[in-house]
């Protein structure tokens, strides 16, 4: 039903605006007594099979909403009942910021993509916290956290520590995202020597609490071979809890949509089916190199249980949706969920 009479007619509008709208629309659906409670009846997978624990966190089912979705945590538990066993948010910054000049996010139905340059938009991690604070039914939240776009690359990692000590009592892993391709020179931050040091400050901080939390790096699908090796070592040397494969890509090879759309469409990053492949063969690629040393969360092109499960295969622990999501609908999670119990 969704795909043949809910999409159709969410597609006739921006997909920004649209975005506004549903999550206006899941608000108010979800103050009326009983919808919640309907909703994950529907949607909510429940069986002990699925549950993981990885990184010392124990999550009810391997699928997870990524970082993007909500944006400023306006809507995880909502969202949750849809089932996902864990909600993204961010990409937080410091201080609020409206992001790139709109348009910036673009469909690409006949490649089931989506062409984003959003810029962070966000309303800081300050206003994230105040209703991370109602987090009532203690749904497990990924904190992912950037910079802004005026805070030049060598005082990135002043940015990077003030999300983290805000965020810390509220949520239960970290990502951090050097690799948006939506931030002026964030990618920089990719290199060895700058993430190590990014890394391993925001480790001694991690270190010095009674509890530490798991902090993860989220990388692009761009990197090379030789850069991913770089990876390895530097979580090997930071002592991170793991890696999410991948971000979007800067890549506009096989896409089938026309030439003439792309090019006024213009710069942004891809996700969605033409991601798929590339984020799968970065997931394959750390798993076999590091043999397996360090858990990865695969994220990329899944629109289908198949998908999922070849990321599954190729060595991720667990996997996130957004695009799929999107395109797909709200059935996804639990359709991924049950053929994984098969």
């Amino acid at each position: 039903m969704y795909k043949l009479l809910i999409r159709p007619f969410l597609f006739l509008f921006s997909p920004e605006s649209i975005h506004h709208f549903t999550f206006r629309f899941i608000k108010v659906a979800f103050a009326i007594p009983f919808v919640k409670g309907i909703v994950a009846a529907l949607y909510t997978p429940k069986n002990p099979k699925l549950e993981r624990e990885v990184f010392g966190i124990k999550f009810p089912n391997p699928v997870g909403l990524a970082a993007g979705f909500d944006k400023d945590a306006k809507l995880f538990d909502e969202l949750s009942a849809f089932g996902f066993g864990f909600i993204e948010i961010g990409t937080l910054t410091p201080k609020p910021q409206p992001g790139n000049d709109k348009p910036r996010l673009f469909r690409l139905p006949e490649d089931s993509g989506l062409i984003n340059r959003m810029g962070f938009n966000n309303e800081g991690a300050d206003a994230a916290v105040e209703r991370l604070k109602k987090n009532k039914h203690d749904v497990i939240i990924g904190g992912n956290i950037g910079k802004n776009k005026l805070t030049p690359n060598e005082n990135a990692l002043d940015d990077y520590v003030y999300c983290f000590n805000t965020l810390f009592d509220y949520v239960h892993y970290f990502v951090v995202n050097v690799s948006s391709p939506n931030t002026p020179g964030l990618r920089d931050l990719q290199e060895k020597e700058p993430l190590t040091s990014l890394l391993s400050e925001l480790q001694k901080l991690n270190n010095a609490r009674p509890k530490p939390k798991p902090i993860l790096l989220k990388i692009a699908p761009d990197l090379t071979n030789s850069q991913l090796d770089d990876i390895i070592d530097i979580v090997r040397d930071t002592k991170i809890a793991g890696v999410i494969a991948t971000n979007t890509t800067i890549s506009r090879d096989n896409l089938t949509s026309d030439i003439q759309l792309l090019t006024s469409i213009g710069a942004g990053g891809l996700s969605g089916l033409p991601v798929r492949e590339r984020s799968t063969e970065v997931i394959k690629y750390l798993s076999e190199k590091s043999k397996k040393a360090f858990p990865i969360i695969g994220v990329g092109g899944i629109h289908s249980p198949d998908d999922a499960i070849e990321k599954l295969n190729a060595g991720a622990t667990l996997v996130q949706l957004y695009t799929g999501f999107i395109y797909e609908g709200p059935g996804l999670v639990k359709k991924i969920c049950d053929r994984i119990l098969i």
